[in-house]
């Protein structure tokens, strides 16, 4: 028996899209990039979409595409990938990391509050394993202090926040295409935004600061820019994809849904809270339970493939060796996440049959 966590949708309209671009001869970016935006922006009915090779260095041109750097805070959620906070420090501003709920392992905006200061300039939120935040609150907070707020929206695509998308409510959202991903380019990232202006900004630093020339010269340079670029060969996996969004979508709900079900009162198994005003991707279907390293290595050890959730940066030497780094407040919710976080396998064709089987030697092991 062999369960795998994912697998990617994968079929022959997408390799017969690949083979196009691979027969064009046009491999870097281009058209098929260009659709893939086009798509994206459309679906999430948002008026930038930027195309780039992953979504951490996608988060690092939000926060260079909103001037932070040396001398500011971003605050960040402790529990995450610890791309999240990285890219803080890499454009040299300092990380604030702060605790999360740990009934939906969300940033807790009770302690945001406390962990702002004058040299705080964003808030960088994660809308974790497809589950939406609450713009609400974070609004109310961006209001008040006059920061940013940018999602790290990298489990989200299809996400609804009060019936808005995620990646149209922040100022910048940024979403992978990771293979853990159900819309896939292989790596690749997506940067939203409603701000044409900093679209504008992002679209030339990932094309080496190419800009509108002021002279007869058809190419001007007008600022240091780098190459993100996401190529056709890519953007031509995630474009077939992008045209069956809802059926792929609509699948994890409903294999969500047979999990609460099936799990539902289990003595052992708690599940995490799920949001009443929004729309839950489950890119990641998680649940709760004790002694959760044996566990998952007991069902690794019959062919099931099962995964911790994420991490507890603070726990980590690159953040807690970091002068550049502080935490703010107690971190307990994000310790009890992730010694007890337990994702289960979950892809588009997995069948109920196969769900029992996973159920099955999950109770087993309680």
């Amino acid at each position: 028996m062999k369960i795998p966590l994912i697998k990617p949708y994968i079929t022959d309209e997408v390799k017969d899209e690949v083979l196009k671009v691979l027969d064009s001869g046009f491999l870097t970016e281009g058209e098929q990039t260009r659709a893939l935006e086009e798509a994206v922006g459309q679906y999430l009915n948002v008026s930038h979409v930027v195309a780039v090779c992953n979504c951490t260095l996608g988060l690092e041109m939000a926060l260079r595409a909103l001037g932070i750097g040396s001398g500011d805070e971003v605050i960040v959620p402790d529990y995450t990938y610890p791309a999240t906070a990285s890219v803080v420090n890499i454009v040299g501003a300092d990380i604030v990391l702060v605790d999360v709920n740990p009934s939906n392992m969300l940033i807790d905006y009770d302690v945001i509050e406390k962990a702002i200061t004058p040299k705080t300039k964003a808030i960088l939120p994660v809308s974790l394993f497809g589950c939406p935040l609450d713009y609400t609150r974070l609004d109310a907070l961006k209001k008040k202090y006059g920061i940013y707020v940018i999602e790290d929206a990298a489990c989200s695509l299809g996400v609804k926040s009060q019936n808005q998308f995620a990646g149209s409510l922040a100022d910048i959202s940024v979403f992978s295409l990771h293979p853990r991903k159900f819309i896939t380019t292989g790596e690749g990232g997506l940067v939203t935004t409603n701000k044409p202006n900093l679209a504008h900004w992002m679209n030339s630093y990932k094309h080496f600061g190419i800009g509108e020339s002021e002279s007869r010269e058809k190419t001007a340079f007008v600022q240091i820019g780098t190459n993100y670029k996401l190529s056709n060969i890519q953007a031509a996996v995630g474009l077939v994809q992008m045209k069956h969004i809802n059926k792929l979508l609509e699948s994890r709900i409903q294999l969500a849904k047979n999990y609460k079900r099936m799990l539902l009162g289990v003595e052992g198994i708690s599940l995490p809270e799920y949001p009443e005003n929004g729309r839950h991707s489950f890119q990641s279907f998680c649940i709760f339970v004790e002694d959760r390293n044996r566990i998952m290595e007991r069902l690794r050890s019959k062919g099931i493939e099962v995964q911790i959730g994420t991490y507890s940066l603070h726990m980590h030497p690159a953040f807690y060796n970091n002068q550049k780094c502080r935490v703010s407040g107690s971190v307990k919710g994000s310790e009890y996440a992730y010694h007890h976080c337990l994702t289960l396998p979950m892809y588009y064709g997995m069948t109920e049959e196969i769900q029992n089987q996973v159920v099955h030697h999950l109770v087993k092991e309680l």
